[in-house]
């Protein structure tokens, strides 16, 4: 059953885990067949939706981990930041009144232990981004020997120059490799000459969007998807709701491809494709497939004279996959 599916997808995701939903795209049928394929049954390096031999597959990342060694003043604005761009946070240090969750509302994790202690508690997978920024040089040096070793999607460290250039050498005397070394982005953040604690944060913040979205690494490129709907599709009942999938874009649109939505046969709507002009339609020919059945392949085009009559913002094309889940 799809509830399945995506109830085994949803746990997945929970540990660290990549996975693929194939559906099956077949004429005349109450629902689309559905299967997923895990991470270690994954051959084809998959980025984004993707048609083949009619089929539809597209990839799930778990949602990107942020750990932050230090709960000083850099870090507060950092965890806020982090959180409102889709990371999840956990926040590591061995003082207890900066180690609380009055400091930091937003984390899903507060350790508070010492920093060498503390990677015994923290499972780091490829979607985990490491921020070190402790209130010292010899924790610095401690968290990143650590976590060099461990497989990460971002390592990042404050220091000078001239100090991340002698620890670097050190490290390398003490046995690590070049290429390790290299994984290290120091001193952290963008340079756009931030001074005070909430600058610093800036400059880290848009660091570790850069390194998600535009990274010279397109494993990190995660399409999106909208937790919520994921949560919904692995508890549902059996209401009769029809799923909407970004499946291709092109040009400037207001989600990018695997953003999904939900449309119930009573009306209401959980997640969004972009709203506006571009969802409206899409919501009436939902509503039509709840009726009738099938699935349907739709093209929205926001571009030239149609955006320009319909008022949207935006200038491109999006094709959405429409799909009933009826007793599912």
């Amino acid at each position: 059953m799809i509830k399945e599916i995506y109830k085994k997808l949803f746990d997945e995701l929970e540990k660290g885990h990549k996975g693929i939903i194939k559906t099956i795209l077949i004429d005349n049928v109450k629902n689309l067949k559905k299967e997923i394929i895990l991470e270690d049954e994954i051959s084809d390096n998959i980025f984004k939706p993707t048609i083949v031999d009619d089929c539809l597959y597209e990839p799930y990342f778990p949602k990107p981990k942020l750990v932050i060694f230090g709960g000083g003043h850099i870090a507060k604005p950092l965890s806020e930041f982090a959180s409102r761009v889709g990371f999840s946070l956990t926040v590591v240090d061995d003082r207890p009144s900066f180690a609380n969750s009055a400091r930091f509302p937003d984390a899903e994790e507060i350790i508070c232990e010492s920093f060498e202690k503390s990677f015994d508690l923290i499972n780091f997978n490829q979607s985990t981004f490491v921020v070190i920024i402790t209130r010292g040089h010899r924790h610095d040096i401690a968290c990143l020997r650590n976590v060099l070793n461990k497989q990460t999607a971002y390592i990042g460290m404050i220091g000078s120059k001239r100090r991340i250039r002698n620890t670097k050498e050190q490290l390398l005397t003490e046995g690590f490799t070049k290429e390790a070394i290299n994984k290290l982005k120091a001193p952290i953040g963008l340079d756009i000459g931030a001074v005070t604690p909430d600058e610093i944060a800036f400059s880290i913040i848009a660091q570790l969007i850069e390194e998600r979205r535009v990274g010279t690494d397109k494993k990190n490129n995660w399409p999106e998807f909208d937790m919520e709907v994921l949560k919904e599709l692995s508890n549902c009942d059996d209401t009769p709701k029809a799923l909407v999938t970004i499946i291709g874009t092109k040009g400037s649109v207001p989600r990018k491809a695997g953003a999904k939505m939900l449309v119930f046969d009573n009306g209401q709507v959980l997640g969004s494709i972009g709203g506006g002009c571009s969802e409206a339609e899409v919501l009436i020919n939902a509503r039509r497939i709840l009726k009738k059945g099938g699935y349907m392949i739709q093209r929205v085009d926001m571009t030239g004279d149609i955006a320009e009559e319909e008022g949207m913002a935006c200038g491109g094309i999006m094709e959405v996959l429409i799909e009933p889940l009826i007793n599912s």
